[in-house]
């Protein structure tokens, strides 16, 4: 069994995944009229679970369309006490250290796992905890917002494996954890 903890996510250039409001409108100021998904679907094919910080969790509950996930979705919060109605058969609450939330998902039979939002993957990170990071470039400085990446006590290597320009100007490189 494979077991991989993945990041698919995308920042400006100054590495902001969202601008100093919390607003995310800025990922689609390059038109996209044929709507690329930029390599997503098949990123989400690979994948058995995903894990959400509660940030991002309760940023996609204010979307204005279907619940995206087709696959469970497991919700790191310490502070939530319930997931909303129309979901719960799906999304599920998880609490505890990082090593403790891996435990908790593969006890359930979730290997391949997709990490996401900004502390979530920050958490990660710092436990050494993400195998592969798929990180797509928005040629936009926001000067301010929130950050991707946050201090780390040693340097995590990765490889770069691929890289794809999307709609002419947007970069999406993907890396692997160097072990």
């Amino acid at each position: 069994m494979i077991k991989r903890n993945r990041v698919f996510i995308a920042s400006s250039l100054d590495g902001f995944i969202a601008d100093k409001n919390g607003n995310i409108d800025w990922l689609h100021s390059i038109p996209n009229p044929n709507q690329d998904d930029m390599g997503y679907s098949d990123f989400m094919e690979d994948i058995d679970a995903i894990i959400l910080g509660r940030n991002t969790f309760e940023t996609v509950c204010t979307f204005d369309i279907e619940w995206p996930y087709k696959k469970p979705v497991f919700v790191w919060s310490n502070s939530l006490k319930t997931i909303p109605e129309g979901l719960k058969e799906n999304v599920f609450l998880v609490k505890g250290s990082v090593d403790e939330i891996i435990k908790q998902v593969h006890e359930k039979g979730f290997y391949r796992l997709y990490i996401d939002g900004g502390k979530t993957i920050q958490s990660f990170l710092a436990e050494d905890q993400i195998d592969e990071i798929t990180l797509t470039t928005i040629p936009i400085l926001l000067g301010s917002g929130k950050s991707l990446f946050s201090e780390i006590q040693k340097p995590l290597e990765f490889s770069c494996v691929a890289s794809k320009i999307y709609l002419n100007e947007v970069v999406q490189n993907r890396y692997i954890r160097k072990r």
